[in-house]
């Protein structure tokens, strides 16, 4: 059968108008925010219910066509790039909060929900939905659950996966399951929740989800800490966690930082130069809490491992502080940067970041490197920039062999090769360095159970 015959077909399973094949439409949703895999998509198709997506999954299978899910697209690592004549399943029209349970705290949303969305709703009822990043105002709830999205928040929070109640998916049969019901106990055999969370579209697509709220944060106040080196931030960190309960803890680097400083939209936070910086969060509900911050900044200074600091005293100074590290992969996404997303326990970071920064040292002395992360959970961002006289595929050539070494750390280190943004295509021929060759069995073994047809976003996450 022909392309435009399969289209025509795939036009009536959706409402008119919900079929797209332009150019810019193709390109557009064809990709997410990597740069390595140019877009190919068959067509886009947006479905406005349930049913629907049922319809697409089912004619998929009988024509062999395979779908990739889309939500945001603000993903880096391709797990929602369509390079090889795919179905674009884009979830755009499925985007309401369709119900709310006060004494529960959930909220009943379809994956096209915005993150930033929820996150609104939830203050509106004097809630709270931690997960939080830079992308927040773009990412859709689909993408977040289908990356088990984490964060800024998550050594307080957790990751996306803490906050999902109840799923109902559609399989790669085109078969509907709800999963777990939306309760907080339930001890009946597997818990199929939790596989579709992190499995990037590969066993079916996230129709519904009920996500579980907080009680909104009092005070949040932030501290930006200047350090003497690296290894000054871990003893920071266990200095604070031991008198705070804190919400964040980042860290960025000052070449991080001297990308930011020359957009010139953000005020310094300090005069003082240092070589790293840590952002701290925490709730000053008392004057007692805020005195235990000053005390602890105090003894920092004391002990030689900071040099300056400031703790926001408003909530645009808390704003204006955050900017601070949450502007930097906008910023530094004109240098192409090449990206790792690294983890290992929270105790090995200092050493694991000194072996990272020796390799890309010793073997690329002329790329920048510019460093920050999640270091309170143990999650490293490594961004290499891109020099202006080498081409990208030159210079994702070079990366390629860089990441050998790096991975090669991670595993000496038992860490992760993606703490939170997915395999997807740009990390699955490296995924044996965090998984045996058992485990990936395994998982090749339930993607089967889930999509016999081997349709839904085929060729992510397993190595070709």
């Amino acid at each position: 059968m022909t392309n435009p015959a399969l289209i025509e077909e795939l036009k009536t399973l959706v409402e008119p108008g919900k079929v797209l094949t332009d150019a810019d439409s193709l390109n557009t949703y064809g990709k997410d925010w990597t740069k390595h895999f140019p877009p190919a998509p068959l067509a886009i198709a947006f479905p406005k219910s349930i049913e629907q997506v049922q319809a697409i999954v089912r004619w998929a299978n009988q024509r062999q066509v395979a779908l990739v899910p889309s939500g945001g697209r603000t993903g880096l690592s391709a797990g929602a790039v369509a390079a090889n004549g795919e179905v674009v399943v884009a979830f755009d029209y499925m985007n309401q909060i369709l119900d709310f349970n006060e004494f529960d705290r959930t909220a009943v949303c379809q994956p096209g929900v915005v993150t930033k969305q929820l996150q609104m709703f939830a203050e509106d009822k004097g809630l709270y939905y931690p997960v939080d990043f830079a992308s927040a105002g773009s990412s859709q709830l689909g993408g977040n659950i289908g990356t088990n999205a984490g964060g800024i928040k998550v050594i307080r929070y957790g990751m996306t996966r803490n906050w999902v109640a109840g799923l109902k998916v559609v399989t790669g049969t085109g078969e509907l399951l709800e999963l777990n019901k939306d309760l907080i106990k339930n001890a009946t055999g597997y818990d199929m929740r939790q596989l579709f969370i992190g499995a990037e579209g590969t066993l079916g697509f996230v129709v519904e989800a009920t996500m579980r709220l907080d009680r909104a944060p009092k005070n949040l106040t932030a501290m930006v800490l200047g350090t003497a080196d690296f290894d000054s931030i871990m003893p920071v960190l266990h200095a604070f966690q031991n008198k705070l309960d804190l919400t964040a803890f980042e860290f960025f680097s000052d070449k991080a930082l001297a990308k930011i400083m020359a957009r010139g939209d953000v005020p310094a936070a300090f005069d003082t130069e240092c070589p790293f910086y840590a952002l701290l969060e925490f709730e000053a509900t008392t004057e007692q809490v805020a005195e235990a911050a000053l005390a602890t900044f105090e003894h920092c200074v004391e002990q030689g491992w900071v040099l300056d600091g400031v703790m926001s005293q408003s909530e645009q100074q808390l704003q204006n502080l955050w900017k601070l590290r949450e502007y930097i992969s906008e910023t530094i996404s004109h240098w192409t940067p090449y990206k790792n997303d690294i983890s290992v326990v929270v105790s090995k970071v200092p050493a694991f970041l000194h072996d990272i920064d020796a390799i890309v040292g010793e073997h690329y002395p002329d790329f920048e490197i510019v460093w920050f992360g999640h270091i309170g959970d143990g999650n490293l961002h490594l961004n290499i920039l891109k020099p202006e006289n080498l081409s990208k595929d030159e210079f994702f050539s070079k990366c390629a062999t860089v990441n050998k070494w790096v991975f090669e750390t991670v595993q000496k280190y038992n860490g992760s090769i993606s703490a939170e943004h997915g395999v997807g295509m740009t990390k699955r021929d490296y995924l044996t360095y965090s998984r045996s060759a058992a485990e990936i069995g395994y998982m090749k073994a339930i993607k089967a159970v889930f999509d016999p047809n081997g349709i839904m976003n085929p060729g992510k996450i397993f190595p070709v």
